[in-house]
Formats: C-alpha cells, structure tokens, sequence
C-alpha cells in the first residue's frame, strides 16, 4: 500500500511538497524492500519444498505470469479501443517488450493517458523484472548454500555486502546519468532477497521470538537513517520488523478467506489511477475522494483478477490455495 499511496499523490501533479515528497518516496522504497525481503523468505522456502527445479520453475511461472501477462493484455486491449485499432504496431511494440518484463523498453501505449502529466502505462512493474531476476539466480544460490553446509551463512552474508557494494557505490564509481537506475536492479537488490533468505533459515525461531527480533529490527532500522555510513543496515533491519509483524501475538487479521490479492493491488493500482486521471476524477472530487475511489477500484479488480485468474492457474495443492482454504497467513504474500 505504501507504493499505491506514494503514486496516488504524484501521478495527478503537480508534486507534493518537498518535505511531503521526500516522506512519500521513504515510504514507497520501504514498501518495495519490504517486498523483496518477504520475497526472499517464501520464495527460497518454496524452492526447498520443491522435489526438483523443474516444479519450483512451474510454481514461479504460475504465480507470477497470468495475472501480469492479463494485465498487460488488458491494458492493450483499452489501447485498441481508444484509437480503434489505429496503431497496432505500437501496441505491438508494448506487448513485445511488457510481455518479457522489459518495461522501460515501451512504458506507454498509443491513445492511453496521452493527456496525463505521467504517460506511463504500469509504472509499477519495474519491481518485477528484479523478481524474476531473482527467481532465476536463487537455485544456484541454493545450491552454493548446500555445498557450503554448515558455512551457509556467509554464502548470504556475501550476498548481502555485494549487493549493497553494487546498490551504493556504483553511482560513485560510474559517472553516468544511469548510474542509479542500473544501482537499483539485481544485483543491487540482493541484501533485501538475502535478509529474507536468512529470515526463512530461522523461521522457527521468529516464530518463537518476535518480539526480540521486532526491538533488534527497530534499532538496525533507525540506525540506517542516522547517517549514511549506516545505510547497508537497513534491509536487515526491515526484516526483523517483518518477522515481529508476521508472528506478534494476538488476533490475526484472516484476509485470506478472501483470496490473496496483494499482488492484484500491486499490479492493477498504477492503471486505475491513470485511468481516473484522465477521466477527470481527480479535477471533479478533492485528491482524498479520488484516492478513495482507486481504492474501491482497486480492491474490486484484485478480487476479479485473483478469481478469474490468479486461482485458478494454481496448481490444487498450490500453498496459496491451502491457504485460502485454512482462512490463515503469516503475513500477505506476493509468492
């Protein structure tokens, strides 16, 4: 919600304030690394559980891939109507590059958001090219760990460092316009994969002791914002404040008899809130009644897309779907 939040106040313009502006980008990188930290805990679970590489693959390909692919041919689909099939080459060029999570190559479609102050189409999805990325690299990580055995920890424990070398220093080494766009793919992302690797290795443990690891993950987090110096604490300080948010006593919000649409909300909100940027919604009702609408929007579409396509391109004995049937979740998931 943090990124849904953050592009709802910069998509209409003009920008927020600075102070303002600054909160909402802290908030949306927080969301995005929390979201690879939780990545990297279910994602490398679900390759131990898995009997071979070819079934972890399958897994990974149905979880992520018919929900984006709809996505994407959804919004071509608009496109065609809009200019009544008057570009097709462009809309050509948008699913040859979106459809292999190749974004930045065509972010925009012809007649879509053409008036809006942002023309992007799914600004959002940048996030899952790195996933995949990710997805692909973590059987060989995997396997480095069991070759290492009980030295597993500082497999991760370089991965960490060398990611954060990449995401900080790169943009001082190499003078380059874009150098901090190439600092924030893979594997400038790893410490955040890594951390969640290192949460699932002690799982049981967090489980036991959230509130130890949410009073560590506290500290290691202010800390990062104390200086600069500091920074490479933060992914590990996210994820002890993930494990105290996913296993702190008490009652459980049950979201999930309701199907798991995290990733909906992540995929669809960009799109809705163009499209009401150019409808007018947001010149017609104050920004808090526009954003509220999205919301609605939103949440209605992640529910369809979850239904109609995201169940049911899982498998029966899918994690998701046992899930859903047991009405009960650590925490919401996007794996």
């Amino acid at each position: 919600m943090g990124v849904f939040v953050y592009h709802g106040h910069v998509l209409a313009g003009p920008a927020p304030d600075d102070a303002l502006l600054e909160a909402l980008i802290r908030l949306a990188a927080l969301s995005i690394e929390g979201f690879f930290i939780v990545s990297g805990a279910l994602v490398f679970g679900s390759l131990e559980r898995s009997g071979s590489l070819a079934s972890y693959a399958g897994k990974r390909v149905r979880r992520l891939y018919p929900a984006y692919a709809a996505v994407i041919l959804l919004a071509a689909v608009a496109s065609l109507v809009v200019t009544g099939g008057g570009d097709l080459a462009g809309v050509a060029r948008y699913l040859g590059a979106n459809l292999v999570f190749l974004n930045f190559l065509e972010p925009t479609l012809p007649g879509l958001f053409t008036g809006n102050p942002h023309t992007e189409v799914n600004g959002a999805l940048w996030t899952l090219k790195i996933e995949v990325m990710f997805y692909i690299a973590l059987p060989v990580i995997g396997w480095l760990m069991t070759k290492f055995g009980t030295a597993r920890w500082a497999v991760i424990g370089l991965i960490y460092a060398g990611g954060e070398a990449w995401r900080i220093g790169l943009p001082l080494l190499l003078d380059h316009p874009f150098a901090p766009a190439f600092a924030r793919q893979l594997p400038g992302q790893m410490a955040f994969f890594a951390s969640g690797m290192a949460l699932w290795l002690v799982w049981d443990r967090a489980k036991a002791q959230p509130g130890r690891f949410g009073l560590a993950g506290a500290g290691l987090l202010a800390l990062s914002f104390a200086h600069p110096v500091l920074e490479p604490l933060r992914a590990a300080g996210l994820a002890g404040l993930i494990a105290f948010a996913a296993f702190q006593p008490g009652p459980k919000l049950d979201a999930a008899r309701f199907g798991d649409i995290s990733y909906g909300v992540y995929i669809t909100h960009f799109p809705v809130l163009q499209a009401l940027i150019a409808a007018g919604a947001y010149t017609a009702l104050t920004g808090p009644g526009a954003f509220a609408l999205a919301v609605a929007l939103v949440l209605v579409a992640s529910f369809l897309l979850w239904h109609l396509v995201e169940r049911p391109a899982l498998r029966r004995d899918s994690h998701y779907r046992r899930v859903e049937a047991a009405h009960q979740s650590p925490f919401p998931s996007q794996h």
